[in-house]
């Protein structure tokens, strides 16, 4: 399997020190640099390209949104990883709307941390189950109101698959909850992604939030 190359941002050293060693007891992660602030790691990837970025939010300088949009417009192929203290709705949906593929609290094992890596660099995306949590305590049955009006409406069954990505499941999970296979939840996803243009179950979540899909209670 390919080694997945990490750059760890982070404010505080401590932090980026013990994040370091939680990722690098797998054999196939390797952390190749560290960064203090959205600048270093800007400069940083300009000369070496990780394949994710684990990055905090609140920091001095450029901030992990600021960074993270950066990033995501220059290079797309770079996956980026929120890992930060901060779990309010106005914390997390700016993050990932600049185009984070996960968000994870510090307070996460170090098991779900690796993994966590390990799903984005893979192309999937990676929650706390509290912040998937706060992303959407309700997905409303109706069509997009305001702003999301554009948006193309999903068939019951994309919507139903849409309420249970809502609520944390993983694809497994959906699949048994509505009684079809693996297969077909994958393609439920990706015909919303198609539709609504979108590039992973994150951004699903966040089209959602601003189409006025998703309240915030």
């Amino acid at each position: 399997m390919p080694e997945i190359r990490v750059l760890i941002v982070d404010d505080d050293p401590l932090v980026r020190s013990a994040l370091s060693h939680f990722v690098a007891r797998d054999p196939e992660i390797t952390v190749i640099g560290q960064a203090e602030d959205g600048y270093e790691a800007i400069d940083f990837i300009e000369h070496d390209r990780p394949d994710v970025v684990m990055m905090d939010v609140q920091m001095p300088g450029m901030n992990g949104i600021e960074a993270t949009a950066a990033i995501a417009e220059r290079w797309p192929e770079v996956r980026v990883l929120a890992v930060t203290t901060l779990d309010g709705s106005d914390t997390v949906l700016p993050m990932l709307s600049a185009g984070a593929s996960g968000y994870l609290l510090k307070d996460s094992s170090a098991e779900s941390i690796v993994t966590g890596v390990r799903e984005v660099h893979s192309g999937a995306s990676s929650l706390s189950p509290r912040i998937a949590s706060l992303l959407v305590k309700h997905v409303r049955s109706t069509e997009p109101a305001g702003g999301g009006a554009e948006l193309e409406v999903l068939t019951d069954r994309e919507s139903e698959v849409l309420e249970r990505l809502a609520q944390g499941m993983s694809n497994a999970e959906i699949a048994q909850s509505l009684i079809v296979s693996e297969g077909t939840v994958k393609a439920h996803l990706g015909r919303i992604m198609s539709k609504w243009q979108v590039r992973d179950r994150v951004q699903i979540l966040v089209t959602a939030a601003h189409a006025g899909l998703v309240d915030f209670r």
